[in-house]
């Protein structure tokens, strides 16, 4: 790039900002997050040594479904509202529906220090980019992109969710805290093509009545009813993303169907993305008509003609994919990538975006001089269903710095007495190979760890070795929901329990992912076992001048434990319980605490 040329970041600040009017949290709202933040008492020292990715204490939730700061943006793109522009009664309370949650919520959150008093090093948020508009048909109810995995746009904010300046107000809070932000991307597939979209874009054709069907009574809605209007056969489907784009199972005129492989499947007949492909393409009609409607279709190609020549590269799908992606990061400093369906996309096109991410991450931090302290490189972790803690292709070639571990719950429910072998394994196999995990006990597309033992299961999760994922409102016992829908991954996704969160098991996360927190030795130490019963490990951490340690006892409530401490801590040296804040002196090689009702002895160095 020439000098007299722009940067990404620069480009992309200059595009007016939707203006939405904010509004104040209610007084309610306020007095129930003070009480809950002030039952954390924890102790706040800092540990000598600094942030590692392999001991994060990664924050996911949903956007939608975790905090409504804005209500002005809850309808946008004419989502919920009927053929008048109606509201439609009760569908904010709908499994599928877009429920109010945006970026402006996160913020709040975080400025109130909520996330700081949980110990949360990073926030995973859900894709944030435009959505399909319009919704498909679930039996009984509708089903939109609430979610953020049915992308339409990638190259701004979805109006549900905020404008561009909210994004950029959410990502600096966060960074001002010392939290760095996690996105969520697709380079799988777009989102399905929907009878709204279609109408506004002019695309595709359905059958004479599909208005009456789409704004019609819920209660009528199928897969198979929308189906029965879709006139397969019409050529005015080439006007969506087109055959050079992607492959439907829809049997489109002019599209190939899905194959059989992981990488060229139509995963769950959503459209899918041709990223293996090396052949160079235009922009997709669908993008062309609407950024010309739009009134930026020059802009966005002059930005895509800049890219690929700076860059020396093909104008491929993937491609495209990757400048639009890591526009994000270019231009707000987002700190890593989580990748979705990492097994079904050709494992080099992982890597070459991991390439460009990181080189983004470089431009936005000399852009930004002082808008953070991070020297962290720019992080990936992938997602390939049941992937373990184990070394194999995803590590390779620079793809992935971690995977998510599907293995951790799975072993958790057999018991807690796994702990001693399922932590030794993890932290052995982490270190002689290499690699890293992120483990979860709950998550949007699998289960909710049991409500009723969210202690024990924080407990589990919040002290396992390598990074870990805490699920919004496992830390306030988020209720399941719509027990009746057919779709049991909506069961997971109910709104945040602000105000009805279980204090007891907030104030238990809030203990623990501050220790974490502040001591690396959790999650990216060496784990030396010291006793079986009550369950007694250290773990060390040395990396150049970063030295930490720290001795963990899990055990049953209430129970006086003499904890041997000998090369660990010195006679006469100030040990502190950092669960519940008592102190006392090295004797003889041991100290002594209690493990209090729930069962923890979190032992560190006192100041």
């Amino acid at each position: 790039m020439s000098q007299a040329e722009p940067s990404r970041a620069e480009a992309r600040r200059d595009r007016p900002l939707r203006k939405i009017e904010r509004v104040l949290l209610s007084a309610a709202s306020l007095v129930l997050a003070a009480a809950v933040l002030a039952s954390c008492g924890a102790v706040k020292s800092k540990s000598s040594a600094s942030f590692t990715w392999e001991n994060a204490n990664v924050y996911f939730l949903l956007t939608d479904r975790f905090y409504n700061a804005n209500p002005g943006n809850d309808h946008s793109y004419g989502r919920g509202l009927d053929e008048s522009g109606n509201v439609i009664a009760g569908i904010a309370e709908s499994e599928g529906s877009f429920h109010g949650g945006d970026f402006a919520g996160v913020t709040q959150k975080i400025r109130d220090g909520y996330f700081t008093e949980l110990g949360v090093s990073a926030i995973w948020i859900t894709p944030p980019y435009e959505q399909v508009h319009g919704f498909t048909s679930a039996p009984g109810f509708a089903f939109y992109s609430y979610h953020g995995y049915w992308a339409l746009d990638f190259t701004g904010p979805d109006a549900n969710y905020g404008t561009e300046e909210e994004f950029k107000e959410m990502v600096d809070a966060a960074h001002e805290k010392g939290i760095r932000i996690v996105m969520d991307v697709v380079l799988n597939h777009a989102g399905y093509a929907t009878m709204k979209d279609a109408a506004e874009y002019g695309f595709g054709e359905y059958k004479t009545g599909w208005e009456d069907y789409y704004y019609g009574k819920a209660s009528a809605l199928s897969p198979e009813a929308e189906e029965s209007y879709l006139v397969t056969a019409s050529d005015s489907w080439s006007g969506w993303w087109g055959s050079d784009w992607i492959r439907s199972d829809d049997a489109l005129s002019g599209y190939d169907r899905g194959g059989t492989s992981d990488t060229l499947m139509s995963l769950s007949g959503l459209p899918d993305f041709k990223t293996e492909s090396t052949e160079e393409v235009g922009l997709p009609p669908l993008l062309l008509e609407k950024w010309a409607l739009e009134g930026r279709l020059e802009q966005e190609q002059n930005e895509l003609d800049a890219f690929f020549e700076e860059n020396k590269l093909p104008k491929t799908v993937l491609n495209y994919e990757i400048k639009w992606l890591t526009d994000w990061v270019a231009e707000y400093g987002i700190d890593g990538f989580r990748c979705d369906t990492a097994k079904h996309i050709d494992q080099k096109c992982w890597a070459e975006l991991k390439k460009y991410a990181s080189l983004a991450l470089e431009e936005w931090r000399k852009a930004n001089p002082g808008k953070t302290d991070f020297e962290t490189p720019f992080w990936t972790v992938g997602e390939a269903w049941d992937h373990g803690v184990v070394k194999d292709k995803y590590f390779e070639t620079g793809m992935f710095d971690a995977m998510i571990n599907f293995s951790f719950r799975k072993n958790l429910l057999k018991g807690y007495s796994i702990l001693p072998k399922l932590y030794t394994f993890m932290s052995d196999t982490m270190r002689k190979e290499d690699i890293s995990v992120l483990s979860y006990i709950s998550s949007h597309d699998t289960a909710l760890y049991t409500r009723s033992n969210l202690i024990k299961g924080g407990t589990a999760l919040l002290l396992a070795p390598g990074a870990v994922q805490i699920y919004y409102g496992d830390e306030t016992a988020r209720p399941t929901a719509w027990p009746k829908t057919p779709y049991a991954d909506q069961k997971l996704r109910s709104d945040m329990n602000w105000e009805n969160a279980d204090e007891a098991v907030f104030t238990h996360f809030c203990l623990l992912g501050q220790f974490r927190n502040r001591h690396p030795a959790v999650g990216a130490g060496a784990q030396t076992d010291i006793s079986q019963s009550p369950y007694i490990f250290a773990r060390t951490y040395e990396t150049g001048s970063d030295k930490d340690l720290v001795i963990v006892v899990i055990g049953d409530a209430n129970t006086d434990v003499s904890v041997p401490v000998t090369g660990y801590f010195e006679d006469d040296e100030k040990v502190r319980n950092a669960y519940d804040g008592t102190e006392t002196v090295v004797t003889n090689g041991s100290v002594t605490f209690t493990t209090g009702e729930n069962g923890v002895i979190l032992l560190e160095k006192a100041d």
